[in-house]
């Protein structure tokens, strides 16, 4: 049984599959690009090396055996593996093909990705993204579980199991009520944000803790806002400012051309600004197209954030 695995190669399966479609000799051997004589003897050889019949030859038609019918059914299997095989190999080596699935924060997706999509979409057309949209905790248990490739998020990204790489730096504006007394002042500092109703995000997004930093409050911090609310989205805590219900600081890739009317955008008196980056599993083994991945998205950025080398 050995030997006849060994002598058997994909180009008389090539064949046999073929003869089986067009069940005529002439057809396959059109099909499969050789002549016809040549198509007849490795059929021929291929029949003596199993010492089976796979058709039946007569003057009128050429018909498939039971058992040639289930042989060729595994050829065809076994012919779609080894493309399989060709196709994956070709995709190692090649840049940025196939699937690649990414995980983003959501106070960064809806902001970033129509800015880099474009690009990437003409730059690597063979790449199928596939994007995760969640908070940071949830996004680097899905790298150690292998179910995302890698994610873009705030750094820094504390896991030693982690590689990370710095993208850019995104400042943080003030957005407050019109007629907000803040909306007048003449600069804005630590203090003015400490003793003013601050709206954040729901515990778990890191955009909440971020905004703690940037007001000297202690990540965790029960922060008194005169409310009860809590929003999950950035498009809430946007219309609720609008509404006068409090204050807020935004990353500058979510503010829009509309924002400055329907609320106060100041900058701050002080640096403040969040470091975003891509992670990745150390063990991950197609680093060098994460690095291209990030290369093209350093080239694509609006101007509002500072990029990192």
């Amino acid at each position: 049984m050995l030997s006849i695995v060994l002598t058997m190669t994909l180009r008389e399966l090539q064949y046999l599959v073929a003869l089986a479609d067009h069940a005529h000799f002439g057809r396959a051997a059109e099909a499969c690009h050789v002549s016809q004589p040549t198509l007849s003897t490795q059929l021929k050889k291929l029949e003596d090396s199993l010492g089976a019949t796979l058709f039946e030859r007569t003057n009128k038609a050429l018909k498939v055996t039971p058992l040639g019918a289930e042989i060729v059914e595994r050829a065809r299997q076994m012919l779609a593996s080894a493309d399989a095989i060709v196709t994956l190999a070709r995709e190692d080596m090649d840049p940025l093909t196939g699937p690649l699935r990414l995980g983003i924060i959501p106070s960064l997706s809806p902001y970033l990705l129509p800015w880099f999509l474009p690009p990437l979409q003409a730059a690597y057309p063979n790449l199928q993204l596939i994007v995760h949209e969640d908070l940071t905790d949830n996004l680097t248990d899905a790298l150690r579980q292998h179910r995302i490739d890698a994610a873009l998020i705030a750094l820094p990204a504390a896991d030693d199991d982690l590689e990370s790489m710095a993208l850019f730096d995104e400042p943080f504006r003030l957005a407050c009520p019109n007629g907000h007394p803040l909306a007048s002042a003449s600069e804005i500092n630590l203090h003015d944000l400490q003793r003013s109703d601050l709206l954040l995000l729901t515990d778990g997004h890191c955009l909440r803790d971020q905004a703690l930093d940037v007001c000297g409050f202690a990540r965790g911090a029960a922060v008194e806002d005169g409310t009860d609310f809590r929003a999950t989205s950035l498009e809430t805590i946007r219309q609720m400012v609008a509404a006068g219900m409090g204050i807020t600081l935004l990353p500058v890739l979510a503010l829009g051309a509309r924002d400055e009317e329907a609320f106060t955008v100041r900058a701050l008196a002080h640096d403040a600004s969040r470091r975003m980056g891509l992670v990745w599993r150390k063990t991950y083994a197609k680093k060098p197209d994460l690095e291209r991945l990030a290369g093209l998205l350093r080239e694509n950025l609006p101007t509002s954030v500072t990029r990192v080398e």
